[in-house]
C-alpha cells in the first residue's frame, strides 16, 4: 500500500480529517480530534504508525517482521507498520480499521453513534 492508497483508505472511514500538527513532514489521520494514524511523507521505506490492543500488537511483532514497536510513541499501544514490505493489503486494511476503532471506542457515546461505530 503507498502513501496515496493509505490516505485514500484513511479518509474513507466516518469523522477522519487529515492533517500537519507536528509539522509539514508527519501526516496525521484523527477521527473526531483523535489521532489513530500518523506517518512521515518523506518516510523510505513507507511506514505508519497504528494504535493497536497491547496483547494483539505483541502478537503481530512476533509474526511480522514488517511491525514493530511504534516509533517515537507508547509502545504498548502503538505498532509501526511498514506499508511497501510483505505484508498483505489485507492485513494492513484489518490494522488501520482495528485502530480507527480503538480510538472511535474511545469517544464520547453520542460521538459513537454518530459514527456508526456502537
Amino acid at each position: 500500500m503507498d502513501i496515496v492508497q493509505f490516505t485514500e483508505f484513511c479518509l474513507s472511514k466516518p469523522g477522519v480529517s487529515e492533517s500537519f500538527p507536528f509539522g509539514g513532514d508527519t501526516l496525521v489521520f484523527k477521527v473526531s480530534g483523535k489521532i489513530f494514524a500518523l506517518t512521515g511523507i518523506d518516510t523510505i521505506p513507507f511506514r505508519v504508525n497504528l494504535k493497536c490492543d497491547p496483547a494483539w500488537a505483541l502478537e503481530l511483532r512476533e509474526e511480522y517482521e514488517d511491525i514493530i514497536p511504534g516509533y517515537h510513541m507508547n509502545k504498548k499501544h502503538w505498532n509501526t507498520v511498514t506499508m511497501e514490505g510483505g505484508l498483505e493489503i489485507s492485513l494492513i486494511k484489518k490494522l488501520i480499521d482495528h485502530s480507527y476503532h480503538l480510538v472511535a471506542r474511545s469517544l464520547p457515546k453520542k460521538d459513537q453513534e454518530a459514527l456508526g461505530v456502537l
